[in-house]
């Protein structure tokens, strides 16, 4: 079913791209065309989208173990578990969105004053912040319809579905902005999200062996539930503990003004084009990885891990530097602030040391978590982003006055060091009978 050469990666990588690339553009792109009528509104969603980002960590730990365990049933000539992970995956998946759409809408108020959102954008920031986290649900149905197209090799379909979906959430805000404004972007979000629903799920249907009958209850079980959350609670309580100390440095961020936030939003808009394509090649590698692991390929991951490696760096970087180089032209789609485009151009000069360690970093975990190595990562994940990424942003940031520059030289530092680590660990070889809990 899948060939363990980089060209094999690259066609697996190219639509996932595409499909990460406009799924990053539905949440960015209100802070876009918001920004042509407000600066606050820019800064509210920003707010609103760190709490947004921490959901959709979750989600995707839960879909990424999907993918993994369906591509090492294949590996395994096991097609029979597709059925059961399938079903397991949307009552897990389901239930935890139920819950958290619940504690946003009760604790919406007071996780905000925790973050020092600035009175003036508080009230759009929660009004933003409701709309989005009420299609939970459907965004977490629409992660499982994805996980399983693309352990089917069905990455193409899934990516035009996130062109349909981005174009959709586009529209919408043309029309609504210019009545609604930042409520009018959240609805046109929501409704994007609902159509790629149910484009998805048609797909689904349509291009695999599965139909409905899969959602039956009968099928859930109890042990793969507990192989889904063996890899998903690690690999995402790795991921949440860094969004949690992203949220904390968010507050760090809030003290320094509207223009300041702002340009936050901006340049982790930027950063994502930057490593957005590491992304996929990390999980192009993570589905071929799982599928080796199931037949019991060592030596083939080890080498595939490493050309990952390579390709992620040099994508990403180069990517960094040629938005460094025109730094002031693409800033400027969004504001004519010379404040928000000198700070610009001084962070990107530290993304590119960044960018280095986050695409290490990306790669290496992705594939320890496929081979279900998964405790190390989350382990050493809580120490670096709390004590390296949140306490020398605090040194660097608040302490010697650095401001968002500081911050930023210290979330480098933050993702070199984890990228360092978790290298070593993969070369310990651990992994290779971590997988079989």
């Amino acid at each position: 079913m899948y060939q363990n050469t980089s060209k094999e990666v690259f066609k697996m990588s190219v639509p996932i791209f595409f499909e990460l690339l406009l799924q990053l553009l539905v949440g960015n792109v209100d802070q876009v065309m918001v920004s042509h009528y407000s600066q606050g509104s820019v800064a509210a969603i920003n707010n609103g989208n760190q709490i947004m980002n921490i959901i959709i960590i979750v989600l995707n730990a839960m879909s990424i173990a999907t993918t993994i365990l369906i591509t090492r049933a294949f590996g395994a000539g096991d097609k029979k578990q597709i059925k059961v992970v399938a079903n397991v995956s949307v009552y897990i998946l389901a239930g935890f969105s139920v819950i958290i759409t619940a504690l946003v809408f009760v604790f919406r108020n007071a996780i905000f004053r925790m973050l020092s959102v600035p009175e003036e954008i508080m009230g759009e920031t929660v009004n933003y912040t409701v709309i989005v986290v009420s299609f939970i649900l459907v965004q977490s149905l629409y992660q499982v319809a994805a996980a399983v197209l693309r352990s089917h090799h069905l990455m193409k379909e899934v990516m035009i579905v996130a062109v349909i979906m981005n174009g959709m959430n586009i529209i919408g805000n043309t029309i609504l902005i210019r009545f609604y404004g930042i409520i009018g972007a959240a609805i046109s979000t929501d409704f994007s999200k609902l159509t790629g629903l149910i484009i998805i799920t048609c797909v689904l249907l349509k291009k695999t062996d599965l139909d409905l009958s899969f959602l039956n209850i009968k099928y859930f079980s109890k042990h793969m539930a507990k192989k889904l959350m063996f890899i998903s609670i690690p690999s995402g309580g790795e991921a949440l503990s860094y969004n949690l100390s992203q949220m904390y440095i968010l507050r760090f961020v809030n003290t320094f003004g509207i223009a300041v936030i702002a340009s936050r939003g901006y340049c982790n808009m930027l950063a994502n084009v930057a490593y957005v394509y590491s992304v996929a090649v990390a999980e192009a590698t993570q589905i071929l990885v799982g599928y080796l692991y199931g037949k019991g390929d060592f030596l083939s991951i080890g080498k595939r891990v490493r050309n990952s490696c390579v390709i992620s760096i040099i994508v990403s970087v180069s990517v960094t530097i040629l938005i460094l180089l025109n730094s002031n032209t693409v800033v400027g789609l969004f504001t004519d602030d010379p404040f928000i485009l000198e700070l610009c151009h001084k962070i990107l000069f530290v993304e590119i040391v960044l960018e280095i360690g986050r695409s290490i970093n990306i790669t290496m975990v992705k594939c320890l978590v496929a081979t279900g190595d998964v405790n190390v990562p989350v382990i050493f994940c809580v120490f670096s982003a709390w004590l390296v990424a949140v306490g020398l942003s605090y040194v660097f940031g608040i302490k010697m006055g650095y401001g968002l520059v500081g911050i930023w030289i210290a979330m480098a530092c933050d993702e070199c060091l984890r990228g360092f680590a978790f290298v070593l660990r993969f070369l310990q070889g651990k992994w290779k009978s971590a997988g079989a809990h």
